[in-house]
């Protein structure tokens, strides 16, 4: 034990990444980045406690992965997101590093460790090879450092340093501004930072995505509701009746969010959308999918395909298949030919066959976001 804890920001939004998927939701053959790193991290040294800083939306999610680590939400920013992991942290010593930078190699880390006492801040750093010309003024290069993560630091210095409205773009610079002392070392070529996504071409540690296909299936039912709009897969029909539900009852699409939901492991939609929720309350379900689509690809996954069956003996479904396929279209981003609709009746048997309501089945197809061939 070294009486350090370590803390693995991972709670942005990738928004300079450029790709459907959030870095830290890239997969390494089958774990996503952050996991991997935390995995390498973690086994250079025991760590107190390892904290993993995540999206408030991603954190449940998170918990799948492991038991190991203590999950924090995180803030609108860099520095709120390690207040709000450094209230976690009782360690003398607390060590803070990217989850964009990856392939950290071992003796980064047990050098910044080793050198713990020199300063309020140990800091990893490259020297600049090429001419800098700063304000059109040529300046010695030797002067200028690159500073990498990860970042290690008294923990009730750095606490102290960051009860402040001033952003800083690292830890050091916070620790400077309150006169706190900082001593580098010297970093490394592979602690590159992944901020775009023409970087993961130079973080030869990370292996591509494996090939596994994911399958999930979703059920919905809904009872039928006189003088209520009918809405199916987001097509408004013309019948006089709908589906009675907290939302607009849109049971083909709850159908497919809860099959989405299988593949990836991430629960049913009640834990997304909880159907006592007064924010909920009739709402447009093409919203819903909208966004469990949109956090469907953020974690990593790519949907190959959709099927689904329809079991009503009212109403008729085979002449809306075509403008109820559009719509999905649109909403899974997906081409329509990835979209399949049957429709079957219950012979009038069961609730079904007695037209109290409607169930469907889908199964969704889903597999990894392959970075290594975009």
């Amino acid at each position: 034990m070294n009486n350090t804890t370590l803390i693995l920001l991972c709670a942005g939004e990738s928004s300079r990444f450029d790709s459907t998927v959030k870095k830290q939701w890239l997969r390494v053959d089958d774990i996503p980045l952050w996991l991997y790193v935390a995995n390498k991290l973690s086994s250079y040294l025991k760590f107190e406690n390892i904290i993993i800083v995540s999206h408030k939306n991603e954190i449940k999610y998170m918990h799948n992965f492991s038991d190991d680590y203590t999950f924090v939400v995180g803030g609108n920013s860099r520095q709120e997101s390690m207040n709000n992991a450094l209230k976690q942290v009782s360690s003398k010593f607390v060590l803070i590093s990217d989850v964009a930078r990856a392939c950290i190699p071992k003796d980064v880390v047990l050098n910044l460790l080793n050198n713990k006492h020199q300063a309020d801040c140990i800091v990893p750093y490259l020297n600049v090879n090429d001419t800098v010309v700063y304000d059109d003024i040529t300046i010695n290069r030797d002067d200028v450092k690159l500073i990498q993560t990860p970042q290690l630091s008294k923990t009730s210095i750095l606490k102290e340093a960051l009860q402040t409205v001033t952003e800083f773009t690292d830890d050091s610079s916070a620790i400077k501004n309150i006169g706190g002392s900082v001593f580098y070392v010297k970093g490394s070529i592979q602690s590159n930072k992944i901020t775009f996504i023409n970087d993961l071409s130079s973080t030869s540690c990370l292996k591509a995505p494996n090939n596994n296909i994911f399958t999930g299936y979703g059920i919905d039912i809904h009872p039928f509701e006189q003088n209520k709009q009918m809405v199916l897969g987001g097509v408004i029909l013309p019948y006089d009746y709908g589906f009675k539900a907290h939302s607009d009852g849109d049971v083909l699409i709850h159908s497919i969010i809860d099959a989405l939901l299988g593949a990836i492991g991430a629960g049913d939609i009640g834990e997304f959308f909880p159907d006592n929720d007064p924010q909920y309350k009739g709402i447009d379900s093409k919203e819903l999918l909208k966004y469990i689509v949109q956090f469907v690809s953020n974690v990593g996954f790519e949907i190959i395909n959709i099927d689904t069956t329809i079991l009503a003996q009212i109403p008729k479904i085979n002449p809306h298949k075509n403008e109820i396929k559009n719509s999905l279209s649109k909403l899974l981003n997906l081409p329509k030919f990835k979209i399949n609709i049957k429709a079957t009746t219950s012979e009038e048997l069961g609730f079904i066959g007695r037209k109290e309501a409607v169930t469907v089945h889908s199964v969704a197809t889903l597999k990894y976001y392959d970075w290594k061939n975009k």
